[in-house]
């Protein structure tokens, strides 16, 4: 039996559209030529050119948020309770058995950008690709926004999963969810054409606040999903383990056993 990984991860970059303005990641890069003279400041009496060609070492600094790249995010990001009441959980309390399990993907690029997808539509999903959820599951969705990412529409593309669809999935044990798209919930400039003609607050990040009532965490900016099968395979989020923070970043991979 050999394995086979699959990487459903992004690039963290910073050049590219991402994430919406005021929310893009910032990366900056230092070359072997650029920290030489760091390098030899830790060594008194040493010279740049005493390092092997001059060189020191690679570096970047960043300055991002817990959500740019790939990330999981924690009961904590969607509201300060989950559970019908209990003290929303943190990144860095987030069970870790949740983060390893069978993977299945529901796809539903056909479905337009700003869709909510309803639990009707998971079921009739769930039916055509033959899977019967079990708990923990981790179900991501491969919308149409996978296949615009960097592009300037990226934000704005793709479908959303409801509170319905939300609910659908963790009354059936599911712990964590993922979408290629930048939310989980429909892109806001739908949502907010929506909002602006009936003013029903309700719809506002509707898929996220689920969570209060049944607890869950989500990935978002997924990768590649359009390379993956409908299931048989394993999904690993594993999150960087930030004290207190609402997210992680995470190299989310599928592993196939063939």
């Amino acid at each position: 039996m050999t394995r086979r990984i699959v990487d459903i991860s992004v690039s963290l970059d910073s050049d590219i559209a991402s994430d919406p303005p005021g929310h893009m990641p910032e990366v900056k890069y230092f070359n072997h030529q650029a920290t030489a003279a760091d390098v030899v400041s830790f060594f008194p009496g040493a010279k740049v050119e005493d390092l092997p060609g001059g060189e020191g070492w690679a570096i970047e600094r960043l300055n991002v948020s817990t959500h740019n790249g790939t990330h999981l995010d924690a009961p904590y990001h969607f509201h300060s309770t989950m559970d019908g009441g209990q003290r929303a959980i943190t990144i860095d309390e987030v069970p870790l058995e949740w983060c390893f399990n069978p993977g299945v993907k529901l796809d539903f690029r056909h479905l337009p950008d700003g869709h909510v997808v309803t639990a009707a539509e998971v079921e009739a999903e769930l039916a055509r690709i033959g899977h019967t959820l079990k708990p923990y599951d981790i179900v991501v969705v491969n919308t149409a926004a996978g296949a615009r990412y960097g592009q300037p529409d990226y934000v704005s593309a793709g479908c959303g999963m409801g509170d319905e669809a939300t609910l659908y999935l963790t009354e059936r044990g599911v712990r964590v969810t993922g979408t290629d798209a930048w939310s989980w919930d429909a892109p806001f400039v739908h949502t907010a054409k929506k909002f602006a003609e009936n003013h029903d607050a309700s719809i506002i990040w509707e898929g996220h606040r689920a969570s209060m009532k049944r607890a869950y965490c989500h990935l978002e900016k997924l990768g590649n999903l359009h390379s993956l099968p409908p299931n048989g395979f394993m999904i690993s989020c594993f999150p960087y383990k930030i004290r207190g923070a609402s997210a992680g970043f995470t190299r989310a991979v599928a592993i196939f056993e063939d």
